[in-house]
């Protein structure tokens, strides 16, 4: 199935915690680490704590927009800010899938291996690049035809999303935990690349 339809099937939990995942994975570029949104999981649980609450102090802790940052940062931003008060109805939705294509895009905008420079910025080889983020969202194949023809990162990314959608799927709030893990994962990844550019531009 393809992660298009993964998000077109997944209920407001599997919505909310794929939005969430996308945006963890992209905490590096916020200056979170490891603990930035635990809250934020923790409301997910059943019985867990005020998804709302806890948002607004996510918003708190996490560094503010610059003006000048690049146009990765100011993807992970945008996930940020446009995160629902709520995790019902429409708009949760509308997130998750906003953010699906977010994350996809820091990660190609971070790949140097896609002809980019990985500094997070778009450029005219970007532009011309094949197998635009639609048609990789949409693709029905499993395994590594999945990802076949895709650079590192983005693959990954991909990868990541698809798992986390399908445990949610089968396990429902049971699936939380390798969720976590995948996430966690996913963004010590994006922490290490971000890590690079930050040295190579010293």
């Amino acid at each position: 199935m393809s992660l298009v339809n993964l998000i077109a099937q997944a209920d407001e939990r599997g919505l909310t915690a794929s939005g969430l995942a996308c945006l963890d994975r992209c905490v590096p570029l916020l200056g979170g680490d490891d603990e930035a949104l635990r809250p934020l999981w923790g409301s997910l649980v059943d019985g867990g704590g005020d998804w709302g609450a806890s948002l607004e102090k996510a918003r708190a802790a996490l560094r503010p927009q610059d003006p000048g940052e690049d146009e990765a940062a100011r993807l992970a931003h945008r996930m940020l800010d446009a995160a629902p008060d709520e995790c019902t109805g429409a708009a949760v939705r509308v997130w998750a899938d906003a953010c699906s294509v977010a994350a996809l895009r820091v990660h190609r905008l971070l790949e140097p291996a896609e002809g980019g420079t990985g500094t997070g910025t778009d450029n005219t080889a970007l532009a011309l690049r094949p197998r635009p983020l639609a048609a990789v969202r949409a693709r029905r194949t499993t395994g590594e035809r999945r990802t076949e023809g895709m650079s590192p990162l983005v693959a990954a990314e991909l990868r990541r999303q698809v798992t986390v959608l399908e445990l949610l799927a089968e396990r429902g709030a049971g699936g939380l935990r390798r969720v976590l893990d995948v996430t966690t994962e996913g963004r010590r990844v994006l922490a290490a690349v971000v890590s690079r550019r930050a040295r190579g531009r010293a």
